[in-house]
């Protein structure tokens, strides 16, 4: 959509996908530059996960060939350009380069879903995965689930991502395709929502032991 509204062709990359190529990646990244210039309307770079490939250069995680991507990178964003618009999405803008941040000319927020656009949420993901899933899919009969059965998950499901959510839907979906005629009713939707709030739980604990294992590696140096 923005790539549209500003006339420009696109291209998009993952943080992820720069390690895998090692000693080529510097190449890349130069052919990526190298079109941009080459076309009439320019090109708008988004880089999901950006932290995994823009991170700082002083860190010990980074390897040799990474280093050099990022360098080539930074080289050829070192000055204002009318052929390229970079957009980057992290998780943990924290860790990019400095030279990176000095690059951002405007940095915007994308909160966590609030309670009334949880309900919203849940609805229409109930609604894609459960009663119109995919063609040759059979629906799945919803039984026995009011609003305020919507309203409670929606309140439960506070600090959950949309990722979350629309994964939540589709674990529904399974559940319901584990019944006899494929139906979904309140029960069911509380114990699968159950079983993702522990899930969740136990990654946020994995998180914390990693962040704590981090902190002490630290204070040995």
């Amino acid at each position: 959509g923005l790539a549209r509204e500003s006339g420009l062709h696109y291209a998009i990359m993952t943080g992820g996908d720069v390690a895998p190529l090692g000693k080529d990646a510097v190449t890349e990244i130069h052919k990526i530059f190298d079109w941009a210039n080459t076309t009439t309307r320019g090109v708008m770079l988004f880089v999901d996960e950006a932290d995994a490939f823009l991170r700082k250069r002083s860190t010990e995680h980074i390897s040799e060939d990474m280093r050099n991507a990022l360098n080539a990178f930074l080289y050829r964003t070192g000055e204002a350009s009318k052929k390229v618009m970079l957009v980057y999405a992290s998780n943990q803008p924290e860790q990019f380069d400095w030279a990176i941040n000095d690059r951002i000319d405007e940095m915007v927020e994308f909160k966590l879903p609030s309670l009334k656009e949880r309900i919203k949420m849940i609805t229409q993901y109930m609604d894609k995965y459960l009663l119109n899933p995919t063609e040759g899919s059979q629906p799945i009969t919803i039984e026995n689930v009011s609003e305020e059965d919507i309203l409670t998950i929606a309140q439960r499901t506070e600090g959950f991502s949309g990722r979350e959510i629309s994964k939540l839907a589709i674990a529904w979906q399974a559940a319901a395709y584990g019944q006899e005629n494929a139906s979904m009713d309140g029960t069911l939707l509380n114990e699968v929502l159950e079983f993702q709030l522990d899930s969740k739980k136990q990654k946020q604990g994995w998180l914390s032991q990693a962040e704590i294992d981090g902190l002490t590696k630290d204070s040995l140096k």
